[in-house]
C-alpha cells in the first residue's frame, strides 16, 4: 500500500459545531474534494468579492495545487486550512484558512468560503466560530484578522456578529481582475472572545 499523499492535511484536527464539522482533507476524499472546490471555485457568486478571479469550470489542476497548499501548510504549521462538511456527510461545503501563523507572533489572519446554496442558514457563522474558539485556545493566538471587500455585506455582517472591530479601510489593498480594490481589515482580541 502506498503512503497517503497528504498526511498532514489528513491529521488535521476536527472540530465539531452544530450542523458543521471542520476538520482534515482525508485521502480517500480527495478526488470528490477536488471536484467540489473545483466548483465552489468557479461559481461567480462564492468569488464576487474574493481577491482573485474565480477559477475556469471543473479546473482540478487548481484543486488539485490548492489541496497540495493545504498538506504544505499543515506540514509547515504555518497554515491551517480546514475543510468544512455537513456532519455525516463527507461531501465539502467550504472551508476555513488560518494564515501566517508564525509564532511567537501573536496574530493570525482568517478567510473562509461557503457553498452559496448554503447561505442564509448561520453555517458560515458557525464555520468561523469553530475556528475562532481553536486559535483563541489551542493556538493561543492574540489576535486574528480579517480582510474584506467592504461590499461584501454578508461577510461584514458575519464578523460584526462574531465580535470583530473593523478597523479598516485599507485603500486599494487588492488587485483583482487587474483592478485595485478596497479592503475592509476586521479585528477581534482573544480578550474579546468568545462574545
Amino acid at each position: 500500500m502506498c503512503p497517503a499523499r497528504r498526511p498532514h492535511a489528513a491529521a488535521l484536527p476536527t472540530l465539531e459545531g452544530d450542523g458543521i464539522q471542520l476538520g482534515p482533507w482525508p485521502e480517500r476524499d480527495a478526488i470528490a474534494d477536488a471536484a467540489a472546490l473545483a466548483r465552489l471555485h468557479a461559481d461567480p457568486r462564492a468569488m464576487q468579492y474574493w481577491s482573485s478571479a474565480a477559477w475556469a469550470p471543473e479546473d482540478r489542476r487548481r484543486a488539485q495545487s490548492f489541496l497540495d497548499d493545504v498538506e504544505a501548510g499543515a506540514r509547515s504549521g504555518r497554515l491551517l486550512r480546514l475543510a468544512a462538511r455537513r456532519p455525516g456527510s463527507p461531501a465539502l461545503v467550504g472551508w476555513v484558512t488560518l494564515f501566517r501563523i508564525e509564532p511567537p507572533r501573536p496574530r493570525t489572519e482568517i478567510g473562509y468560503l461557503l457553498d452559496p446554496a448554503l447561505w442564509g442558514q448561520g453555517l458560515g457563522r458557525l464555520m468561523v466560530g469553530l475556528a475562532l474558539d481553536h486559535v483563541f485556545g489551542a493556538l493561543k493566538v492574540h489576535q486574528v484578522e480579517a480582510e474584506v471587500d467592504p461590499e461584501n455585506a454578508a461577510s461584514c455582517r458575519l464578523l460584526n456578529a462574531l465580535g470583530f472591530r473593523r478597523d479598516g479601510p485599507l485603500r486599494q489593498g487588492w488587485r483583482a481582475d487587474g483592478q485595485p480594490h478596497d479592503t475592509a481589515i476586521y479585528r477581534l482580541a482573544a480578550d474579546d472572545w468568545p462574545i
